[in-house]
């Protein structure tokens, strides 16, 4: 079964941190761009960060410098680590592989995992 499949997310408080995994089954990701997704209740669905299949990165401005996306091509898994979590960053995150950044053609995409900060 081709898919992606989050992980990682939950509960922390303010200024407390998470890592995300994107993970692949049934396909490689060496030569797809991954981005991650995020939407909050009431909100539109919106780009938080970019990889490119070549190590490229891009990220919203409201989530520049806090949050690192990364990728294992051994793993065949994407990562974003999230630092100093604000509540309004709390959402549903979504990975989605495509075939690069910006594209807007997005051949995969995760079921998406619940982050939720609060105190």
């Amino acid at each position: 079964q081709l898919q992606l499949v989050e992980s990682g997310g939950g509960l922390v408080q303010p200024g407390g941190s998470l890592r995300l995994s994107c993970a692949a089954s049934g396909f490689t990701l060496d030569y797809y761009a991954i981005g991650w997704f995020r939407q909050a209740p009431g909100k539109e669905r919106e780009g938080v960060s970019c990889i490119s299949d070549g190590g490229s990165t891009n990220y919203a401005g409201s989530v520049k410098g806090r949050f690192t996306i990364s990728r294992d091509n051994a793993k065949n898994t994407v990562y974003l680590q999230m630092n100093s979590l604000k509540p309004e960053d709390t959402a549903v995150y979504y990975c989605a592989a495509e075939t690069h950044c910006g594209s807007m053609w997005y051949d995969y995409w995760g079921q998406g995992i619940q982050v939720t900060v609060s105190s």
